[in-house]
C-alpha cells in the first residue's frame, strides 16, 4: 500500500491548523461519536501560545467516508496510523497530543510506534478496558452490559444515541449538552458507528500503558459513568511517572462540560 500525500492526509482527516506558528503544537483528537467540534470551547485557549492541530477521526466529522476501511480499522492500530500519517504530513516536533475517551488509547497507541514526533501525553477520561476482568480489573462493565449496549446499539442506533448520549455527558441540570452530544451521535453513519463501537468497547490496551515513555498527564472527571475514577488511577498507575488530575466536573466530556477546568489542567502540566 502506497503511503498518502500530505495532502491527501490531511484532507482525510478534514486537518485544521490554527494558532501561532511557531509554538509548541497541541493535537486534539476526539472520541467516539464525536468530531473536532466536541474541543471548540477548549483549542482556541491555547493558539496565542501553541499550533493548534484538530482532526476528524475517519468515518466522523467532515473526514472523508470515503477512506474507511473496515479492515484497517478493526482495531484502534488504524486510527493510530493516521494519527502518525497527520504528525507526519504537518511535519510537526515535539508534539502534545490531547486525546479524550477512545482517542486517548489511539494516542498511547501511537506513541508507543514512533514517539518520535511526540512532546507529550494528555489522556482526558482514558480507558484501557471497558469490561471487567476476572484478574481483578475493573473497567466499569461487566461482559453482559457491554453485551447488551452493543445490542441496543446495532437494534436501534438513533434510539440508543438519544439514550446514552445525555447519561454519557452526565450534566442533567444542563440538558443542552446531552442534545448537542446525541446530535453529534446521530450524525454518525450507523454502520460506521456500530463497528467503531465495538472496537472501542472491546479493546483491551493495558499492556501498552507501561510502554509509554513520554511525560504523560491523565485528566480524570468525577462520576464519569464511561470511565470511572477507578478506571484513570489504573492508568495513572500504569504508566511510569505520569501525573494525575481529578476534576470537580462531572460527565464523560469536560471539554464540553467544563472547559475552563481542563484546560487549567493542561496547562498547569505544560508549564
Amino acid at each position: 500500500m502506497s503511503t498518502p500525500t500530505a495532502t491527501a492526509v490531511r484532507s482525510r482527516n478534514n486537518v485544521k491548523v490554527s494558532g501561532r506558528v511557531a509554538g509548541q503544537p497541541v493535537v486534539f483528537l476526539h472520541g467516539f461519536g464525536c468530531s473536532q467540534e466536541m474541543w471548540r470551547l477548549v483549542a482556541p485557549l491555547f493558539e496565542d501560545d501553541h499550533q493548534v492541530v484538530l482532526l476528524d477521526q475517519v468515518g466522523s466529522g467532515h473526514s472523508d467516508l470515503t477512506a474507511y476501511d473496515r479492515g484497517k480499522y478493526d482495531s484502534l492500530h488504524g486510527y493510530a496510523d493516521d494519527l502518525l500519517e497527520v504528525l507526519e504530513a504537518l511535519d510537526l516536533h515535539d508534539a502534545v497530543v490531547v486525546g479524550h475517551s477512545v482517542s486517548a488509547m489511539i494516542a498511547v497507541l501511537a506513541a508507543t510506534r514512533d514517539s518520535s514526533r511526540f512532546g507529550a501525553l494528555v489522556l482526558v477520561g482514558p480507558s484501557p478496558r471497558y469490561v471487567d476482568d476476572d484478574d481483578g480489573y475493573q473497567g466499569g462493565f461487566d461482559q453482559a452490559g457491554i453485551d447488551s449496549l452493543l445490542d441496543s446499539l446495532d437494534s436501534n442506533y438513533l434510539g440508543w444515541s438519544a439514550a446514552v448520549a445525555p447519561m454519557l455527558m452526565g450534566n442533567p441540570s444542563r440538558p443542552e449538552l446531552g442534545e448537542e452530544l446525541t446530535d453529534s451521535f446521530c450524525r454518525y453513519d450507523p454502520a460506521i458507528a456500530q463497528h467503531f463501537a465495538r472496537v472501542t468497547f472491546l479493546s483491551d490496551n493495558r499492556r501498552d500503558l507501561a510502554r509509554v515513555t513520554l511525560p504523560t498527564l491523565v485528566v480524570q472527571s468525577s462520576d464519569d459513568v464511561i470511565s470511572p475514577t477507578v478506571v484513570g488511577k489504573y492508568v495513572h498507575a500504569a504508566i511510569p511517572g505520569s501525573e494525575f488530575v481529578l476534576m470537580s466536573s462531572t460527565g464523560h466530556c469536560p471539554n464540553l462540560s467544563d472547559p475552563v477546568q481542563l484546560t487549567t489542567a493542561i496547562k498547569n502540566f505544560l508549564r
